[in-house]
């Protein structure tokens, strides 16, 4: 047995020398050779047969069947051509193209048409247009250019025909028989001849075995003949569609009466789609008839109308016609609340948002306006089956952010789509419906509610608590009208508080804005003092989330439910919450929330989690929530009203300044007040916890018009480049139908007509014949340029120093206005408010008729522009007093008389009386009117004229620049050849009105084309960008960054240049979804992050990348300054998103940071939706690395209460 010595101690590491042996035999298990780091290849065994068996083509014709039109008996078969012969979704925009995968029905693909939309003019191929007609025959090769042997397709020689010269038809002997030639019989021929009358063949009825009513019936009956071959005969396929308008000047919308009963409803609707059991209001029966007759509808019903009877209403026509619906909401919480709602009511309902997808084949599907955006760019089948969209919240496209997207979805709906729009009451109806009937070719149903089903009656709230707790005055009463006493009482009433509080405090009166306990003291005053009036439950609008929170902090130790309502509050909550994990239970806020709730104190803002909102707003709708603090949002889209409204304050942030409520604003807030069935009145309290609001305030607020639908259209990329991969389709085409551009649509018409005109009238005009005056065009080109740069260069200098000196009263000048071309003028006064306006005094020809037409005004007036000396005239008698701006002075001279202006105006206004018409002027005018006479007779000789640069001091860039552009146009002008003609003017005259004609056909025609669009700079210089980014090509087809580019939701040319130029490798999956969130975090302020290092190099990669998006932005001439195109990613959430992606609780990341805690959970949830965007990309771009990473990162993110299920879905 060897001793422990000779063997060794045991070894502890391998040995280096056999590491080193195996590394370098063994080079197959190096890291490359891994096969998880490489490309996948699968060894394929040679097959060329497989290149013999081609797919079939499909037929390009069918067989249709012919019919006699009487009797329906099949006589015969036709072939016809199929114009979607081979459709389908990546080469069709036709609704009868092959249907896509099944993964793609619901949500489509970026490679997908889509499918036409509906108002867009069609290029077909004429129907009856002969297939040969399209082929060129004529150069068919009979033989392979590049062999020397092989077939040769030569046409067969044709046998010699025997030519025979006839004579002329008419000669009866030379006309040959066909049933000579072919020696048959004629009764044989007569199978080709054509019978109007088919119905001949026919044996005639007989009336054996039929009673006596059936007998009667079929000798009346009569058959119309088919009509004669020259005759138009409406083919189906070619029909008008429904609802469409062929006349061409029409209304597209239509006011209908909601006053006028509908007492027929019932026989005219016999089997409605839908019962209720309740009457319907008129409103909602005319909606009804017009659904029934597949028209479209734009209800503005005041809020808690029943607009939503109306949607329900379509939903179930599309159940009883087995197709489908579409209900749009503006956000993501009302999609899940409108699911519960009619998912109560009907079966077949179903989800889709960002994250979620429930039962996507159901006949109705609930969903965000983006995602019907996202389908029908993307060529959803789903489309194909669709027949009413349903529009909710209308107004909301007045939102800068999002309102594009509802106008782009009206847009891109096919012809087949019916639309029901929903929106609260808004003074343009009209307008937008006509808008939208026009884009589709429809006609569009305008149904307006004249008032609240339950009105409303609106109080100032003066009291602090206390005795002080009833102080309530009406400001506005149920009929409208406005209180002026209650006003003033309220204002006594705080008057006399403020003297009190200054007896108690001293002058400074304790201060004027509440404590806290002041202010405690106040709610605890309005509730007991609401409570006694039953007046709960109530809404307390507070327009600041730490308001609403500190508000409900505040009453916390006031209790407003009974035992039995804590108990069911109870049970509710702990149902609700025992869907969370042990740790989210015990969360400071559902610990704080359920403390609240269960004395029936509820708070709603953005910042609370989602689905603690949830649970507030089904207590709420309970009635378990006697008092909810909420911000706007409440106020918006599901019906949950209650008996009060209170308004802690009626001003609001919007983001850029504190302002008061608009109208809309206070009236979609004030509008939850009033409970139908339950409340003769909706009560409406504003708080006056300071001073109280002007009237003028309150009147414009409480009774002032609604803010009007306005256009939000704007240019994203994503829009542009989801265009442009589809050829047919134009941006160009999006931007005439936007909303914004809708007076300019309407207008079209018009202008064609004009243009029509104008054409023909300018065909009829000879043209001049004059060899000298060959110019004469350049000559009207450039006197008008020169009178139009003069006007603005004269009115631009007049503020100046050295002008204003120059432009004083007794100054000579040249006046150039109207019927006075080149005429000396003295000033008299300059308008001390308007240095543009002045008072001049004139020489005036007594017997010349100053009513000239706007053409003669213009002919003399570019006809001065060549003339270098004044107007001289003739009879220099009478004079007049004008006042004209500076824009109408042609030049100023050197010459200043003393004068005494207000004397001369003075004089002039006197002798303008008719009684005091003959005296004679005064000293003052005479002096003015002897020397221009003086001026007049020598033809202004003497007469010297002010350097505009020189004399003026005028020493600024830009105004120096506009002077010298003027000068060189009065340069051009008198250097014209024209001019040497001794009978120019004559000429002139002639020719103006062809070329005022021709300009107004060249203006016309720019107000038709697509360079008169608004928004075209833009559009042009958004195509640069994307051409220099490399997104598209010269020719504006998009290239494979570009698709990419069209899967991304949001931020398209950053997330896209990221992926592209590969920032994501390398990195963790939690700095990668740190990094992100940068994307869909809004919040400003916030705490700072402690971030590592390696974050801290990938914001500046991110930055870096963002920076040169902006600056080439800047270079291709759009706006957007670089600093902010970079800021707009905000990385104050990073540190909380990589530690919740690393698997931190939520408890303890929202320890990092002082962001709400809903606004966190939405920042994640969006989050998501941005993985999944890059995911897509990867998928594109074929980077299976980065799509194995987005898909881990998404798993790391989706857990725990960020994405707890909606409450109502389940």
């Amino acid at each position: 047995m060897a001793s422990l010595a000779e063997i060794g101690l045991p070894p502890v590491l391998p040995s280096l020398r056999d590491e080193i042996e195996h590394y370098l035999l063994s080079p197959e298990e190096l890291p490359i050779h891994d096969p998880a780091n490489s490309r996948r290849w699968w060894p394929r065994t040679p097959d060329p047969s497989r290149l013999f068996s081609l797919s079939v083509m499909p037929p390009s014709t069918s067989l249709q069947v012919e019919r006699d039109p009487a009797t329906g008996e099949i006589t015969g078969v036709k072939e016809v051509s199929l114009t979607d012969s081979g459709a389908t979704a990546k080469n069709s925009f036709s609704l009868s193209r092959a249907p896509g995968p099944v993964e793609e029905t619901v949500r489509g693909s970026s490679t997908n048409f889509p499918f036409w939309p509906g108002g867009f003019s069609e290029q077909l191929i004429d129907k009856d247009e002969d297939l040969n007609n399209q082929i060129d025959f004529t150069n068919l090769l009979t033989q392979h250019p590049k062999l020397s042997r092989g077939i040769v397709f030569d046409e067969p020689e044709k046998p010699l025909e025997i030519k025979e010269e006839l004579e002329e038809k008419e000669n009866p002997e030379l006309v040959v028989s066909i049933a000579d030639m072919l020696q048959v019989d004629i009764s044989e021929l007569k199978i080709f001849e054509t019978k109007d009358e088919i119905t001949t063949k026919l044996k005639k009825l007989t009336l054996e075995g039929l009673n006596e009513d059936e007998a009667t019936m079929v000798s009346e009956f009569t058959v119309e003949s088919e009509p004669k071959r020259e005759q138009h005969v409406l083919k189906i396929s070619e029909a008008p569609k429904p609802d469409a308008i062929i006349v061409k000047r029409t209304e597209w919308a239509e006011m209908i009466d909601v006053n006028e009963p509908v007492e027929d409803f019932h026989a005219r609707v016999p089997n409605p789609a839908c019962k209720y059991p309740f009457e319907l209001d008129t409103f909602q029966k005319q909606a009804v008839l017009h659904l029934e007759k597949q028209e479209c509808v734009f209800v503005a019903a005041h809020t808690s109308a029943g607009k939503t009877v109306v949607a329900e209403y379509a939903i179930a026509l599309t159940l009883k016609h087995m197709t489908r619906a579409v209900y749009t909401s503006p956000i993501k919480a009302l999609s899940n609340q409108k699911y519960r709602e009619f998912k109560t009511k009907f079966e077949d309902v179903g989800l889709l948002t960002g994250d979620i997808q429930i039962n996507p084949k159901a006949s109705c599907l609930i969903m965000t306006t983006e995602i019907l955006q996202s389908m029908l760019y993307n060529g959803s089948d789903l489309i194909r089956d669709l027949e009413w969209v349903i529009f909710d919240e209308v107004h909301y496209i007045n939102n800068a952010e999002r309102g594009h997207v509802w106008e782009e979805v009206i847009i891109m709906l096919p012809a087949h789509v019916n639309i029901v729009l929903l929106s609260a009451t808004v003074p343009n109806t009209l307008e937008f419906a006509d808008w939208i009937g026009r884009i589709k070719k429809r006609k569009i149903y305008v149904i307006s509610t004249t008032k609240r089903p339950v009105p409303l009656e609106h109080f100032l709230y003066t009291g602090t608590g206390g005795k002080s707790k009833d102080e309530r005055f009406l400001v506005v009463d149920a009929t409208g009208k406005f209180v002026q006493k209650g006003y003033n009482d309220a204002v006594q009433a705080k008057k006399e508080r403020a003297s009190k509080s200054q007896q108690a405090y001293g002058p400074k009166g304790g201060g004027r804005n509440m404590g806290e306990k002041q202010e405690k003291n106040m709610w605890i005053g309005l509730i007991d003092h609401l409570s006694k009036r039953d007046l709960l439950p109530v809404v307390a609008f507070t327009l600041s989330k730490k308001r609403c929170d500190a508000n409900a902090s505040q009453l916390e130790s006031q209790d407003l439910t009974t035992q039995r309502e804590k108990g069911e509050i109870h049970s509710f909550i702990k149902k609700c919450i025992e869907r969370l994990q042990g740790a989210d239970r015990e969360l400071p806020q559902v610990v704080h929330m359920k403390t609240l709730l269960t004395k029936g104190i509820g708070v709603h803002h953005s910042g609370i989690l989602p689905i603690l909102k949830e649970v507030v707003e089904m207590l709420f709708a309970k009635g378990l929530v006697k008092l909810l603090f909420a911000t706007e949002t409440f106020a918006m889209g599901v019906n949950m009203p209650a008996r009060c409204v209170v308004f802690d304050s009626t001003r609001k942030h919007d983001g850029t300044q504190f302002r008061d409520l608009v109208p809309s604003e206070y009236i979609q807030m004030a509008g939850r007040a009033g409970r139908r069935g339950l409340d003769t009145t909706g009560t409406v309290v504003i708080l006056c916890k300071m001073d109280v609001p002007e009237v003028s305030d309150l009147h414009r607020m409480m009774l002032g018009k609604p803010t009007k639908l306005e256009s939000q259209f704007k240019l994203t990329y994503s829009m542009i480049l989801n265009i442009l991969r589809v050829e047919a389709l134009r941006v160009e085409d999006m931007m005439k139908r936007s909303f914004s551009e809708s007076l300019q649509m309407k207008e079209h018409s018009k202008h064609e007509e004009k243009l029509k005109k104008l054409t023909s009238d300018i065909e009829t005009l000879q043209d001049l014949s004059c060899m000298m005056c060959k110019d004469i065009e350049v000559y009207y080109g450039t006197s008008k340029d020169y009178l139009q740069q003069r006007k603005h260069v004269m009115e631009h200098i007049s503020t100046h120093p050295g002008a204003v000196k120059a432009l004083c009263p007794g100054r000579i000048l040249v006046i150039c206005h109207k019927q006075f071309q080149n005429a000396l003028a003295c000033l008299i006064k300059v308008d001390s408010k308007d240095k543009t306006r002045i008072t001049v005094f004139m020489l005036k020809e007594s017997n010349v008729s100053g009513n000239l037409s706007e053409n003669e005004l213009m002919i003399k007036e570019c006809l001065a522009t060549s003339q270098e000396k004044i107007s001289v005239i003739e009879k220099t008698s009478d004079h007049v007093l004008m006042e004209i701006t500076t824009s109408s002075v042609a030049a100023i001279t050197n010459k200043n008389l003393k004068i005494e202006g207000d004397k001369v105006i003075d004089n002039v206004k006197k002798r303008q009386i008719p009684r005091f018409k003959d005296d004679p002027p005064n000293q003052s005018v005479m002096n003015i009117l002897k020397e221009l006479q003086r001026l007049n007779e020598s033809g202004g000789e003497n007469l010297s004229f002010m350097d505009l640069r020189k004399d003026l001091g005028i020493r600024e860039l830009d105004t120096v620049d506009q002077i010298v552009v003027m000068e060189g146009l009065r340069d051009r002008v008198v250097e014209q050849p024209c001019l040497e003609c001794p009978q120019f003017n004559e000429h002139y005259s002639q020719t103006f009105t062809k070329l005022q004609l021709r300009e107004e056909i060249g203006r016309l025609k720019f107000l038709m084309s697509e360079e008169a669009l608004q928004l075209h700079p833009e559009y042009k210089m958004k195509i640069n960008v994307l051409k220099q980014l490399g997104y598209i090509e010269d020719n504006n087809t998009v290239t494979l960054k570009g698709r990419v580019a069209c899967e991304m939701g949001n931020h398209e040319l950053m997330v896209t240049e990221l992926v592209l130029e590969n920032v994501f490798a390398g990195r963790p999956v939690e700095e990668i979804a740190a990094l992100l969130s940068s994307m869909v975090f809004q919040q400003r302020n916030c705490s700072d992050p402690s971030i590592t290092s390696e974050l801290k190099k990938g914001i500046e990669e991110f930055k870096n990348v963002a920076r040169r998006i902006g600056e080439v932005q800047r270079e291709c001439g759009l706006k957007e300054a670089v600093g902010d195109f970079v800021d707009q990613y905000n990385f104050g959430l990073t540190e909380v998103v990589f530690q919740w992606a690393s698997g931190l609780s939520f408890n303890k990341i929202m320890d990092l940071t002082d962001v709400q805690e809903g606004i966190t959970v939405k920042a994640i949830q969006r989050l998501d939706e941005t993985l999944k965007d890059v995911r897509n990309a990867a998928r594109i771009i074929g980077d299976p690395n980065l799509y194995q990473k987005m898909e881990e990162a998404s798993t790391t993110i989706k857990r725990d209460i960020v994405f707890a299920a909606s409450l109502y879905t389940q």
